[in-house]
This record gives structure tokens, C-alpha cells and sequence, in this order.
């Protein structure tokens, strides 16, 4: 975290309970703390994914251990699917994402269409 403190201090932070706390204290720079994942910080952040105010999102999860709010998790990662948002789930992942020189310039992420999907809805409620 803290080498890639010069790079995240240009971006508007956002991050769940504890990890909030933690980033906040580490590269002293100011987070947007949501609730706690399990709380519905999960789901915060989905909302704003979907607005488009998150352009990436790291997620780091033990996939040896069992998570107490697994659909949370896995409806944040399908929302980040949704709206072609960035995920990156391991360290691995995160340093490839964070070094990329997109992440240093203006990046115009492909909105998916679903305007024939809304429209669909649309014939739904008639």
C-alpha cells in the first residue's frame, strides 16, 4: 500500500469499515468510509459503481476461508461486471492494475447498452 501511496493520493478513496480505517491510517491520506462489508458496505459501493463514481475496485478475500457475507461479495463483483468496472481480487491483479499507465491518465471505461434490456422491463410493466 504504502508504495503505491503517490498514485492513490490522486484518486477519491472509497472503502468498507475496518479497511477504510486502515487505509486512512497507513498512507495518511483521507478515505470515504462506507459500513462494514457484512453492514451493507458491500452494497454502498455497488450503488456507487452503478451511478459511476468507482472506476476500479480492489478486493482482496481469502479464498480459503469462508466468507459471512458471500452474496454481498459476490453481488459487488457482479455489479463491477455489469458496468465493465476494474476488479482486481489478488496482489497480483491490484499491481497490474494499479502500474498500468491508464491509471495515470483520463480513461473513458465502455459503458455497456442496455437500453434494449431496459426496454424489455419497460413491456414487462404494461
Amino acid at each position: 500500500m504504502r508504495f503505491n501511496r503517490d498514485l492513490l493520493v490522486q484518486h477519491d478513496l472509497f472503502a468498507t469499515g475496518t479497511t477504510g480505517v486502515m487505509l486512512e491510517a497507513t498512507l495518511s491520506i483521507p478515505v470515504t468510509k462506507l459500513q462494514s462489508g457484512p453492514l451493507g458496505g458491500d452494497q454502498q459501493i455497488g450503488a456507487r459503481i452503478a451511478e459511476g463514481q468507482i472506476d476500479f475496485v480492489i478486493f482482496f478475500w481469502d479464498p480459503l476461508e469462508p466468507l459471512p457475507h458471500d452474496p454481498d461479495v459476490k453481488a459487488l463483483l457482479r455489479i463491477a461486471v455489469v458496468w465493465n468496472v476494474p476488479v482486481a481480487c489478488n496482489r497480483a491483479s491490484a499491481d497490474f492494475m494499479i502500474s498500468s499507465p491508464l491509471m495515470a491518465t483520463p480513461y473513458e471505461r465502455i459503458l455497456p447498452d442496455y437500453q434494449t434490456y431496459r426496454d424489455r422491463l419497460k413491456g414487462l410493466e404494461s
